[in-house]
């Protein structure tokens, strides 16, 4: 069986917690913002961004712009938004990053591992042929190629011609 650790988490998890949602602070914030946000699509009910903890290079999350934290508080639109906007993130990190798969998924509740259980999101994780290597096993540490700028900036380059069909 495959795993993937992530004990850089730890400091996120286990660190002191905002009060209100990381997530609803963000979408909110101005626009002006959104780079150093690293928010990369907004649209009235669903946006995207980077995760400042990823498991690997272009680690995109997607969520609704609506705070919940079950998938039963969803609307049925909201749900189809995530899905059409998770297949265009995908594609467009296949696109920019020539990635040999992904993990696309969401934790609900905290019990299942989600960080921020209060704001659903769906995590798109890029994955390669032997992403694995000692320095997580021998160094407790997870080596990411690219600092979270750089794959912003081209993740957004690519965003102005693969264009969002919604």
């Amino acid at each position: 069986m495959e795993r993937i650790w992530a004990p850089w988490r730890t400091v996120y998890v286990g660190g002191k917690q905002n009060e209100g949602c990381i997530f609803c602070e963000k979408i909110q914030s101005d626009h002006s913002h959104d780079e150093k946000n690293y928010l990369l699509l907004r649209s009235d009910q669903v946006f995207t961004l980077l995760n400042l903890y990823p498991y690997s290079n272009g680690h995109i999350m997607v969520a609704p712009v609506k705070h919940v934290g079950d998938i039963a508080g969803l609307t049925e639109n909201e749900f189809l938004q995530i899905g059409k906007v998770t297949k265009y993130m995908a594609g467009l990190l296949k696109e920019v990053f020539k990635p040999d798969g992904f993990n696309i998924g969401a934790n609900l509740g905290k019990v299942a591992g989600a960080g921020i259980p209060g704001h659903i999101h769906v995590h798109i994780v890029p994955r390669w042929n032997g992403d694995t290597n000692f320095m997580s096993v021998v160094g407790d540490v997870r080596v990411i190629s690219e600092a979270l700028d750089t794959t912003y900036k081209k993740l957004r380059a690519a965003m102005e011609v693969i264009k969002f069909p919604g």
